[in-house]
């Protein structure tokens, strides 16, 4: 029986490679009708999976999508961007534009599984071993998990570490410090080092949360890593809830914010006539904010039919017509909570408390070893990083908070400049906007309009997609 379903799964995804290979995605860049973004339209055969890709090429190109409209009900997707570069302006760069294209264009979509690399970010060197981390958050946890990495002689080549809900998530990307080569190779040092690093994210504690911890090994080919964060953030909620969700615990004030955060609204209503489930999100802007919903619809095993999104100034605004994979709405009350706590998760975990700290520098072995331990003598907490190395250079950034959860203080931040080096690590407004703790607030209401009401009509909304006239607003 197995085998027989095996092979008829193969047939159906040879099928979809035959209907792709005769219907190839078509991609068009316009930069004509819309004066203050350029117009990304992309037309595909339709497979699970697709639309997460293509957000994923135009975020992790560091693009900036204002207004998106999604059609895929049938065997064909359908779906016009409104883009504009990290400095708001339209895009005019040939490279950028061919990259999309390339991207975006014939061959290049719907061949992976939705669990596989895609767009423009590399996937892990074979030469790297990728580490994933997750446990419960405390101040100068990541300073020990880097001083631990040191002493097993592993060079830290990239990292990325989100912090939500006193839990910590990370996946750190290391090579041997001598050979430069990846330390999977040795069975015993890997276990070794797993060994230790859980020791770390323990910390000792007591109680269910505190305990629970996993260091593990990615496997090759994993998933893009900020596509894992969000995987490893939501297993990690289910697996405390015994199996169930969790309840996020959080202090939110009378004006629904926390940590300078808006509090998403996130409304999932039965659209029984017409077999959809109904999403509204409306919560304050900042980038990746789309991939982030994309991303935890996918991996919920839901398929976008119909979508709308607009984030044109402080707030934006999304809206989605949904079902599941196995073609249901989503029709019981706790399968609409549920769906609906995730995405408020996966849009809060993203926003960045703290101030934005910036090293930039010459890499060397036990580097983040040194610059987190004098964070921690200092009492500053990293909230959020990401660690890079181009070529023989670091390029890291840190948000951090004192070890309360409060903002820093000046001659905090003044003395581990000093110490570290006032040339390489700078202070700088969090030009990205993911939400420090002294970020603007933008209050936002409890109503649960439909965000179809902000169009004009069906007719002027197909036409407007399809970029053949031009928003008046």
């Amino acid at each position: 029986m197995m085998a027989c379903g095996s092979r008829s799964n193969e047939m159906v995804d040879e099928f979809e490679k035959l209907v792709i290979r005769m219907n190839p995605p078509r991609v068009t860049v316009d930069n004509d009708s819309d004066i203050t973004a350029t117009l990304v339209k992309v037309d595909s055969a339709n497979k699970y999976g697709t639309l997460l890709e293509v957000v994923q090429v135009l975020t992790d190109l560091k693009l900036t999508i204002k207004r998106a409209y999604i059609s895929s009900d049938g065997e064909w997707f359908m779906d016009v961007f409104h883009v504009v570069d990290q400095e708001g302006n339209k895009l005019y760069d040939g490279q950028v534009i061919d990259r999309i294209e390339q991207s975006l264009g014939a061959g290049s979509l719907s061949f992976r599984g939705p669990d596989g690399s895609v767009g423009v970010e590399a996937a892990a060197e074979v030469s790297q071993t990728t580490i994933e981390l997750i446990g419960r958050d405390r101040p100068g946890l990541l300073s020990e998990v880097f001083a631990v990495l040191t002493d097993l002689k592993c060079n830290i080549v990239a990292s990325e570490v989100w912090t939500h809900d006193a839990r910590v998530a990370a996946l750190v990307h290391v090579t041997d410090a001598e050979t430069m080569g990846p330390i999977g190779d040795d069975a015993g040092r890997l276990d070794t080092t797993k060994r230790l690093l859980r020791h770390v994210l323990r910390g000792g504690g007591g109680d269910r949360r505190q305990a629970a911890a996993r260091a593990a090994v990615s496997a090759p080919g994993a998933a893009h890593a900020q596509r894992r964060l969000h995987q490893m953030m939501h297993a990690d909620r289910s697996c405390l809830a015994g199996g169930g969700e969790v309840e996020v615990e959080e202090e939110v004030g009378g004006d629904g914010e926390r940590s300078g955060a808006t509090v998403p609204v996130v409304a999932v209503e039965d659209c029984a006539e017409r077999g959809y489930t109904l999403v509204n999100v409306r919560c304050r802007d900042r980038p990746k904010l789309l991939f982030d919903t994309v991303c935890t619809l996918t991996d919920l095993q839901y398929v976008v039919f119909h979508g709308t999104v607009i984030a044109e100034g402080a707030e934006a605004y999304q809206e989605y017509y949904i079902r599941h994979l196995d073609d249901n709405a989503a029709t019981s009350g706790d399968d609409r909570d549920r769906l609906c706590r995730a995405l408020q998760a996966a849009i809060q975990r993203r926003y960045t408390d703290g101030l934005r700290l910036e090293l930039c520098c010459e890499d060397r072995v036990g580097l983040l070893s040194d610059v987190t331990r004098i964070f921690r003598e200092h009492g500053l907490s990293v909230t959020h990083a990401e660690v890079a190395t181009r070529g023989a250079q670091a390029a890291n950034v840190f948000y951090v908070v004192d070890a309360s959860g409060e903002p820093v203080q000046a001659q905090a931040v003044e003395a581990v400049r000093a110490e570290i080096g006032e040339q390489i690590l700078f202070v700088r407004e969090d030009a990205g906007g993911g939400g420090g703790a002294g970020g603007p607030k933008s209050p936002v209401g409890r109503d649960r309009r439909s965000l179809g009401n902000m169009i004009r009509s069906r007719s002027e909304k197909f036409l407007y997609n399809l970029g053949l006239i031009r928003s008046c607003s």
